[in-house]
């Protein structure tokens, strides 16, 4: 500091904070495509709301000459700002400075803007681009990360939590965002795994390039670590704010309302014929999606992984929605493993978070088959049920055509929670498929038939009149009425409404035990 003027010595400090590693990493830096830490920040946030803390602290280690290696704010940037209006807490790996590494005072850093969103009641974002842990601090990195990991389990259903993958992530700097609510990745720049290629190939022999072993691709469609993927940076950026509008800021607010742009009373007439008249026959039911909430507001969260199950956000009259659907397009709809994972997931984060969650209901049951059953199938399907079983938000649930078997029961059914359940005129709601019941309780009268095509048709037409459709259910009170397709959207909008005061008493418990 000099004598004479504290004030430009501090101008001098703050430039240096914010040249990072160099002039030369951040070239670097951009030549590999990527945004430094500040520009990330400074293109998400709202212009000028960007308040940061810690940007003069260092690291303390002496080991391996790193007394000599002094860098203002020790590799990652942290504080706070504004998206569209809203508080966001926000931490970003400056890749640039010992390679986005984790040390002890990172550590710290991370964790006090945790604390202070857990604190406030507002978003955490991280913007994730680190080696993993500084090798030279030894257990303190260990500690660090340890500490980071807690706080995310303690903001877990608090506030939301998001982490951007923007560069490698290896070791422990991927267990955090693991814990986090929603993973966004970038093509080709962004990976994420707890060994590397190098690693891999020395234990298992195995070789496997960057992008197979945990690019954005495969943490989109094979794994479903990453909920979105982007083409650059920007793109991804764009998202995150996208996704943060659907978001409430925290465990005791209401979802964010926009002025709404879409008629409340809009009937879609081309929703009566969207099911085809042949049960076997596939629609995609983004379609439906897209024509019973406001329109282009659809934003579809983890597209690619388990894509026989439609999880997503939307908005019906302004107000955000979760949606979940069976798609007819990818194996008729059928459960499976991974879109049991899926589903559960999302509705936990929309019940935590006080967001209504609309159901469409397509689904011939769960998906048969050894690897189904060997894989636990029976345990991971029950995580849907038990999702959507132990929800308190507002449940509406829409069947557009087959709801067969225990997929039934699991996809918000009345017997399990839901408010308020419709059926289409197409709808068919039973334990089996028509073929299926006819052939397991006719198998001797159509063995002993002159024409067992002839008798089998015969039955499963009796079938349908008899259990097949959503009368039955109606009768009953499993479904709340029977409507036309066009209907749906103004019904709801109503439903939506009279559901906003909706209170839901629970037994007195730590925590359920679902079956993980």
């Amino acid at each position: 500091m000099t004598d004479d003027d504290p004030i430009e010595d501090l101008r001098e400090r703050r430039e240096r904070a914010r040249q990072g590693g160099g002039e030369e990493r951040i070239e670097k830096q951009h030549a590999k495509g990527k945004l430094t830490a500040r520009e990330r920040i400074d293109y998400f946030l709202d212009d000028d709301t960007f308040t940061e803390f810690d940007q003069f602290r260092t690291h303390r280690s002496h080991n391996f000459d790193m007394a000599e290696k002094q860098v203002p704010g020790d590799g990652v940037v942290t504080g706070y700002g504004e998206v569209e209006g809203r508080t966001v807490f926000v931490f970003a790996h400056d890749f640039t400075v010992f390679g986005g590494s984790l040390g002890e005072v990172f550590a710290e850093k991370v964790t006090k803007v945790m604390d202070k969103a857990i604190e406030t009641g507002a978003p955490i974002v991280g913007l994730n681009d680190s080696a993993g842990a500084r090798i030279q601090e030894g257990i303190d990195s260990l500690a660090g990360y340890a500490d980071i990991f807690h706080r995310n389990q303690k903001a877990s259903g608090v506030v939301p939590q998001i982490s951007a993958i923007m560069g490698p992530c290896a070791g422990g700097a991927v267990y955090s965002p693991a814990i986090t609510d929603f993973v966004l990745m970038v093509q080709e720049t962004s990976h994420m795994f707890i060994t590397g290629p190098d690693v891999v190939e020395t234990v298992t022999g195995e070789e496997v390039g960057f992008d197979e072993l945990g690019g954005a691709s495969t943490h989109a469609t094979q794994s479903g670590v990453a909920h979105l993927t982007a083409a650059d940076e920007h793109a991804a950026l764009d998202d995150l704010r996208r996704l943060l509008s659907y978001l409430p800021q925290n465990n005791v607010e209401d979802p964010p309302r926009v002025d709404p742009w879409d008629d409340p009373e809009r009937r879609d007439e081309e929703l009566d014929d969207i099911v085809p008249p042949k049960p076997q026959k596939p629609y995609d039911i983004t379609d439906v999606i897209g024509r019973v909430a406001d329109e282009n507001s659809f934003f579809e969260i983890g597209e690619a992984f388990a894509r026989n199950l439609v999880v997503g956000f939307a908005r019906l009259d302004g107000h955000a929605i979760g949606v979940v659907a069976n798609q007819p397009r990818v194996n008729a709809g059928t459960l499976d493993i991974d879109s049991s994972v899926k589903g559960a997931r999302f509705v936990r984060f929309c019940d935590a978070f006080n967001i209504p969650i609309l159901t469409f209901v397509d689904v011939p049951g769960f998906m048969p088959g050894k690897d189904q059953e060997h894989g636990g199938i029976i345990r991971h399907g029950a995580k849907l049920l038990y999702a959507f079983s132990e929800a308190t938000v507002p449940l509406l649930t829409v069947i557009t055509r087959k709801a067969y078997g225990g997929a039934y029961d699991v996809m918000a059914s009345k017997h399990v929670g839901a408010d308020v359940n419709y059926a289409w005129p197409t709808a068919e709601i039973a334990v089996m498929g028509p073929r299926g019941a006819v052939n397991v309780l006719y198998s001797d009268e159509l063995a002993e038939s002159d024409d067992p095509e002839a008798r089998r048709e015969a039955r499963i037409e009796e079938y349908r009149e008899q259990f097949a459709n959503p009368y039955t259910a109606a009768d009953r009170g499993f479904v709340d009425g029977v409507v036309e397709p066009r209907d749906t959207r103004p019904k709801l909008v109503e439903d939506l409404a009279m559901l906003r005061s909706k209170r839901t008493s629970r037994p007195d418990r730590k925590h359920g035990n679902i079956p993980l």
